[in-house]
Formats: structure tokens, C-alpha cells, sequence
């Protein structure tokens, strides 16, 4: 059986992102077989920051072998233009979605049990003419997948999207019965299948705040929330809610919860970011393959000085490769059917 393989993406060229994958593969990961996929000059430069040195080798797929300390295998593509970190380039948009690209084919086909990337830049994609509203997106278009969910991690905390990077103004009209309906299935299916949380526990917010209290401050619980959470409740799914946003998080409230299903990007990840940034992982559920990120941006102000913390790049990439193991075990050893009962 050949090592598990991460393939590892550093983003946008011109963040911290190069600085942080350097520093990774530095650390390594014991039995595991480390795949860069990217420019190697990028490389080579973003490890003289960080005052790192490892030896690259052209990546072979016939190589079943985990990678040794201070060595990565590495799949060349080109940048664009002559990078300069903290300096944003458009002639690198398109290589950091060829980068993507090739790490999800590759999960695509079984060529790599994982991907972890690196924050990239959605403006400076948006400004070389790609629309590109984020990694989760970007990767659920070239899954196909009709719902995917984002979901972050800290050792004590899961909190899940019903919708992911939307102004403001446009969530309310995004969150549907059908919508919410798939966005909570998906979930509930990825805690079962991923995580090996056989009964999961979901604590799902309203929009409103108080969670709309009964009206008077909106009617999406009435009209939308409520109605999805008894259709669910009914067909066996353990959730919770709508509960008011701002007393959701308190610990008695969350000790018997598996996952906070949000209804927005800053409803929920401001308290997740507050408890665990840096150490906080974001997973993309519902995809054909494992993807795994950090919790932070490409932080431009500090690309190419070495202040960078790897904390949650580390992080996710051993989240991914405990994610890949519980996969390979399920299929290795599936489990045993139990008899049925008249």
C-alpha cells in the first residue's frame, strides 16, 4: 500500500502562503508523501525567508515511498510573472488556478488523497478577469458537486456555513428551504462519513438577531429555518434551533454539540477565529475528495519578512492526512454488516 499523498498549494505568490509551505515541509509529515505543486523558483525563494532548506525531487507517481525529513516531491508549473512578495502581479492569477487545478484532478482520479492549500487573493483573480469567489467555489465547480459546505475546525469547536462569501445585503435571498435543506444534509452526511460522528448533534442559528423573536425582528425562521429543521427532525437528523446567535456559543450551550451551522461568513467564524486563529482549520465538505485550508488571508503586510505563523497550515495538513487515514480504513476495513431486526 503506497503512502497517503497530500498535495500542497501555496496560494497566492505574493503572500505568505510560499513562506508557509516552505516552513511545512520543513517540519514534514512522517508517513505521509508531500506533493508541491508549483513554481520551484517560488519555492526555493520563499524558504531563504524563512531561513529553511529541504531538497526537492520531480514527483513520480509510481513512487509509493513516504517522503524522508527535509525532502518534498514536486509537480512544476510555471508562474506567470516575476513575483515579488507582498506586491500583487494579475499575470499570476491564472497560475494559482492551474496550481488548484492540478491538486483536485489529482484528488479527482485517486493520484492524491488529500489537498491543502494556502490562502489565495480573490481581488487580484477578480481584477485578471476570472470570476473567483473562493477556494470553495472554485473547487465545487470542478467537482460538479450541487452543495458543498465550509467548515471550520478548532480542537473544541466546528462551525459550518449555510452560506459562504455573499455581501451582506444578498444572504437573506440565498438561504431557501432547499438551499438550507441541502446545505444541512451535506453536513450531516460529512460528520457521519468523514469525521466518524455517527449521530451528529447540529446547532443551527437564526438570521435574525434573537433569532428573530417570533416574528417581530424577521420572518426567515418562520417562513424558511423552522419549517427545514421539523422536515429533518422528522427523518431521523438530531438538530437544534433556530438559537440566537449571540448566546449560541456559550459553553453550556455548545457541550453537547457536534457543529454550529451559521447562516453567514461573519455570523459564526468571528467566534471560531476569536477562540482558535491560527490553529483553526477549513474544511470543505461535500466535495468527491479531502480539502483542507488555513483560517487566515494572504496577510500582503507580512510576505517576505518570515513573521508568518504556520500554526494553522500545520494544522491542516495533519487534519487532512487524519481525514485521508479514516477514509483508507473504511475502505480496507469496511464495517460489518449487523443483522437486520423484524
Amino acid at each position: 500500500m503506497r503512502a497517503l499523498r497530500i498535495a500542497l498549494s501555496a496560494g497566492e505568490p505574493a503572500g505568505i502562503g510560499p513562506e508557509l509551505v516552505a516552513l511545512a515541509i520543513q517540519r514534514g509529515l512522517p508517513g505521509a508523501q508531500l506533493v508541491y505543486i508549483g513554481d520551484l523558483d517560488l519555492l526555493h525563494s520563499a524558504a531563504k525567508v524563512v531561513r529553511c532548506g529541504f531538497t526537492c525531487l520531480r514527483y513520480d507517481p509510481n513512487n509509493t515511498e513516504p517522503s524522508v525529513p527535509d525532502t518534498v516531491y514536486y509537480v512544476p508549473q510555471k508562474l506567470g510573472q516575476a513575483n515579488e512578495f507582498g506586491f500583487l502581479r494579475r499575470g499570476n492569477a491564472h497560475y494559482v488556478l492551474n496550481v488548484l487545478s492540478r491538486a483536485a484532478a489529482g484528488c479527482m482520479t485517486g493520484e492524491f488523497d488529500a489537498m491543502v492549500t494556502a490562502p489565495v487573493q480573490k481581488s487580484i483573480i477578480n481584477e485578471a478577469g476570472v470570476p473567483f469567489a473562493g477556494h470553495t467555489e472554485f473547487l465545487q465547480q470542478i467537482a460538479s458537486c450541487k452543495q458543498v459546505v465550509m467548515l471550520l475546525s478548532t480542537p473544541t469547536l466546528r462551525v459550518a456555513l449555510a452560506t459562504t462569501h455573499l455581501p451582506l445585503k444578498l444572504v437573506p435571498g440565498a438561504i431557501t428551504q432547499s438551499s438550507l435543506r441541502d446545505v444541512l444534509e451535506t453536513l450531516n452526511r460529512a460528520l457521519q462519513d468523514d469525521f466518524g460522528v455517527l449521530r451528529p448533534r447540529i446547532a443551527v442559528l437564526g438570521l435574525n438577531p434573537h433569532a428573530g423573536e417570533n416574528g417581530h425582528l424577521g420572518q426567515e425562521e418562520i417562513e424558511v429555518i423552522i419549517p427545514v429543521l421539523e422536515q429533518l427532525r422528522a427523518q431521523g437528523m438530531e438538530l437544534s434551533g433556530p438559537w440566537p446567535a449571540d448566546t449560541a456559543f456559550l459553553p453550556d450551550r455548545l457541550k453537547d454539540v457536534d457543529v454550529v451551522l451559521a447562516m453567514y461568513h461573519d455570523q459564526g467564524l468571528p467566534v471560531l477565529k476569536a477562540q482558535g486563529f491560527g490553529e483553526a482549520v477549513n474544511i470543505t465538505v461535500g466535495l468527491p475528495f479531502i480539502r483542507t485550508s488555513v483560517d487566515h488571508g494572504t496577510a500582503l503586510h507580512l510576505a517576505g519578512k518570515g513573521l508568518a505563523s504556520p500554526n494553522s497550515l500545520f494544522a491542516a495538513i495533519d487534519q487532512a492526512y487524519a481525514l485521508a487515514n479514516l477514509k483508507r480504513e473504511r475502505i480496507v476495513r469496511p464495517p460489518i454488516a449487523q443483522p437486520s431486526h423484524a
